[in-house]
């Protein structure tokens, strides 16, 4: 017995000893926030962890709508728009002179000002979501620009102080509960630290050559000042040496998962970072949260992370009697994926995954940029369809955000966007809803070219566009729907997998197939190539058609 314990302490000591080695000494705080934690039987533990469950409803639901907006909209230049300002001679820094001023004298705390949301009506937006199939909803509370999108007591810079003077988590909360949506928050605060570092730079050529930028002024210079008493520091989080490579514009995503030289922040920042987050959870009641982080926020520096995903998921049980919460991350490993959603973004797995997943999408930029508008370039919503049935095939949920302008509306193109997707989702929601994944995820010319995820995702679009010959699987009950990403055409359907030597069939014959949205009857035949079916009925859509099929499941 004494060599067990011996063993079991060792094996809980050597991960943070590893970890010590690769990144130095750790900075994880005594247990002094405690009483934050909500009770239950939760601990924030990898081991306690896993014990989390997917909730069906989130099975069932299968698309959620998201809006990733905040103050880096309002220029409508695209995303990481408080960032790319300050890298000298891009895109968003040439913009930001013409339209605002040098950074050094106009900077992103400027820009917040700026920001009023004057048009934003949540209510309608998320009907209109709600129309379109979404079966929760998402709100951006905080992106790497530090600002807070909520009533907080510990991040002055927040927008019922600043900017808009409106608590725009808890107009989307109100929304969401009218319309009866689960609702759900999107939090990214964990890395100013370090992205926000390019505010301590100054031009290298110029005018301003060596002027710096307003990354690291204080209180004190706002005197007489429109921000007279607020901190930039609070904001920006700059009262720290550089990253190694920090001039390098590229060197972001080396530092992402804190390693390869980045600037560790201190414990104050990790404990406000906590605290800012608990107090969202408790005063919004989020049934989703996203944490825009490698495996958990600030981990493996700091275990704030895991007392939140603790926090959540015990909240959670108290509120509902059972676990309800849907919690995700990113870049996570085998044992990592049972203690919350594998999140992927911008692509998929090439898989029928074991454990319910999510990927997050955009029909445009993550933030708002005019000129995807102006040149007409926004996803379609066949290309949405698409995504969404290829993701769902393969036991994937999809998170699709809107983008919307800095004064809280979206733009006409994308409204044509949301409402086409409504429209077939009006036809077509029985083969999406409630489904589970078959033996087979699909088949088809496009899964020879898929490309494999690549970090975070980022393989969405890399492999052939889909077709008509193209299928993914879902099934329900006992019916299996067969989503064809096109019309055949006079050509009709070739299911192969289908066929009645399938191993997949295992001797079973289809009993029966209809087409959603269609009451023409249809000829049909399952033989040695496979079921084929015959489309000389009506067209009744484009985009993707599915064959209802009993029989063989």
């Amino acid at each position: 017995m004494k060599r067990r314990s011996v063993i079991k302490g060792l094996a809980a000591v050597l991960p943070a000893l590893w970890m010590q080695k690769t990144f130095g000494a750790l900075n994880f705080p005594a247990y002094n926030n405690r009483s934050l934690i909500a009770d239950g039987p939760f601990q924030p533990d990898w081991q306690s962890l896993a014990q989390y469950q997917v909730p069906d409803w989130f099975r069932d639901a299968k698309f959620g709508i998201w809006a990733h907006w905040g103050p880096q909209c309002q220029p409508e230049r695209g995303d990481w728009y408080a960032r790319g300002m300050y890298q000298e001679g891009t895109d968003q820094y040439k913009y930001h002179i013409q339209k605002y001023g040098h950074p050094s004298k106009f900077g992103f705390k400027d820009v917040i000002n700026e920001w009023k949301a004057e048009n934003w009506d949540p209510n309608e937006l998320v009907g209109l979501y709600k129309r379109a199939g979404a079966k929760y909803f998402m709100a951006l509370a905080n992106h790497h620009d530090n600002f807070d999108l909520y009533d907080s007591k510990y991040q002055s810079w927040n927008s019922t102080k600043l900017g808009p003077k409106k608590d725009l988590v808890g107009g989307w909360a109100k929304a969401a509960k009218e319309h009866g949506l689960p609702f759900g928050v999107t939090v990214h605060a964990s890395h100013p630290w370090t992205w926000y570092e390019v505010a301590q730079r100054s031009d290298k050529a110029g005018p301003y050559a060596g002027v710096p930028y307003d990354g690291n002024i204080t209180k004190a210079d706002g005197a007489g000042k429109w921000w007279d008493g607020y901190d930039p520091q609070e904001l920006y989080a700059q009262n720290h040496a550089l990253s190694q490579d920090s001039l390098d514009d590229s060197s972001m995503s080396r530092h992402w998962d804190w390693g390869n030289g980045a600037s560790v922040p201190n414990t104050a920042y990790t404990e406000k970072f906590l605290n800012r987050t608990i107090e969202l959870i408790d005063k919004y009641g989020p049934e989703l949260i996203y944490f825009d982080d490698s495996v958990l926020p600030l981990w493996p520096i700091s275990d704030v992370g895991l007392k939140i995903a603790a926090h959540m998921y015990n909240t959670s049980i108290k509120k509902h009697g059972k676990l309800h919460a849907a919690l995700f991350a990113k870049v996570l490993d085998v044992e990592q994926r049972k203690c919350m959603i594998w999140d992927i973004e911008r692509g998929q797995s090439n898989q029928i995954e074991p454990l319910p997943w999510q990927t997050d999408t955009c029909i445009g930029g993550w933030h708002y940029d005019r000129r995807i508008y102006d040149n007409k370039t926004y996803k379609s919503a066949k290309t949405v369809i698409h995504t969404l049935a290829d993701v769902i095939s393969k036991n994937g949920n999809l998170l699709l955000n809107i983008p919307i302008r800095g004064d809280g509306t979206i733009d006409s193109e994308e409204r044509a966007v949301v409402e086409e997707v409504a429209a077939w989702m009006h036809v077509h929601s029985e083969a999406i809803y409630g489904t589970r994944p078959w033996k087979m995820f699909g088949e088809g010319p496009a899964i020879e070219s898929a490309a494999p995820i690549n970090a975070q995702g980022f393989n969405e679009g890399k492999g052939k566009p889909f077709t008509a010959d193209d299928i993914r699987f879902t099934t329900k009950g006992k019916t299996l729907y067969a989503i064809a990403m096109g019309w055949p055409g006079e050509k009709g359907s070739l299911i192969k997998t289908l066929a009645n030597s399938s191993p997949q069939l295992a001797g079973q014959k289809v009993s029966a197939v209809s087409l959603l949205g269609s009451h023409g009857k249809l000829n049909w035949q399952q033989t040695n190539e496979g079921l084929k079916i015959e489309t000389h009925v009506q067209q009744p859509e484009n985009k993707a058609i599915v064959f209802k099929i009993e029989g063989i499941v």
